[in-house]
């Protein structure tokens, strides 16, 4: 950060701080500070989950009342964090909920975005009609998004326009192609159990490349997405203890590596009559056993898929 150019009055830095970044470095105070979630992670740097908590909370260190929070109030941890910052903290606090309707804040349950920052709530739009938006926790972040660029002085039109716009993320649910029917998504970025949950819950009928570097409880709280799953593969370190904890809940083989998996996932996807089958990386494990990082990972399933698109009979896949 200390190494971006310095901008002028009005410009404005885009700054994504970690548990780790917040818990070391005591100056970083934001105009708009955002919290979507809490789950657990990095409790062995952290001491446990209060202390994972407590390292979050420090994003919203006040700077002054013109100073703007906005809190995801869909888990217990942001829950309890938002009733406790709300009143008398010298930061105007925002409620995001991609669950239900919330007072004084934004919502998008069911994909319909609701403004009622101001009280009587505005519908702006149906986030559901966006491809690149999928899923409830994508609906989160485009309140997230709403409600910062409405308090940089966006107007309403604009922010929706730029919603519509999105163009997706590098190893965040990326559509990488569309092969024979078969959608290839790279969700690389998924590096623990509930990153996945994340992308198990936005698709049916899912061909699942999943393993790696194992975090700690493995699959653990991802079994309501099993009936979406046709068939997991299973590469890295992970292997053994995946197909262990999958048991006979879902079908399973063992890859090793990430090609293999591709190409098997892609042929059995490809032979069977699935509806909108869609091959899914989203391993649930750091990638650190078989490449230097997450998008290098990502970068080489972009790769494989690539050459399955050269090979298809028909080259118009998308």
């Amino acid at each position: 950060v200390l190494g971006l150019p310095p901008l002028g009055p009005d410009g404005i830095y885009v700054i994504e701080l970690s548990s780790y970044q917040l818990d070391i470095t005591p100056s970083p105070v934001c105009d708009i500070a955002v919290l979507l979630n809490i789950t657990p992670d990095h409790l062995d740097r952290h001491g446990g989950m209060d202390g994972y908590v407590a390292s979050k909370r420090l994003i919203m260190r006040p700077k002054g009342g013109s100073s703007l929070g906005i809190i995801g109030v869909d888990d217990e941890p942001c829950r309890q964090m938002y009733e406790a910052l709300r009143k008398g903290h010298a930061r105007r606090m925002v409620p995001i909920s991609a669950e239900r309707a919330v007072e004084g804040g934004v919502s998008a349950a069911g994909g319909r975005l609701v403004d009622a920052i101001a009280g009587k709530p505005i519908e702006i739009m149906d986030l559901t009609a966006i491809e690149r938006l999928p899923g409830k926790h994508n609906w989160q972040n485009a309140a997230a998004a709403y409600a910062v660029t409405r308090a940089l002085g966006l107007g309403i039109d604009e922010v929706a326009a730029g919603l519509r716009s999105y163009p997706g993320l590098a190893h965040r649910q990326e559509l990488v192609a569309t092969v024979g029917g078969i959608r290839f998504v790279n969700d690389s970025k998924a590096t623990n159990a509930d990153a996945a949950a994340k992308a198990l819950a936005c698709y049916d009928n899912i061909y699942w490349i999943a393993g790696g570097k194992p975090k700690e409880g493995g699959l653990a709280g991802l079994e309501s997405y099993y009936p979406r799953i046709r068939r997991a593969y299973l590469i890295g370190e992970a292997a053994d203890a995946f197909a262990a904890q999958l048991g006979q809940s879902v079908a399973h083989k063992k890859c090793g590596t990430l090609d293999k998996a591709v190409t098997a996932a892609a042929a059995d996807a490809g032979s069977e009559t699935a509806k909108e089958p869609v091959v899914l990386l989203s391993p649930a494990c750091a990638s650190f056993d078989q490449y230097p990082n997450f998008e290098v990972r990502g970068d080489h399933f972009r790769k494989l898929v690539q050459e399955l698109v050269a090979r298809a009979p028909n080259r118009g896949a998308a």
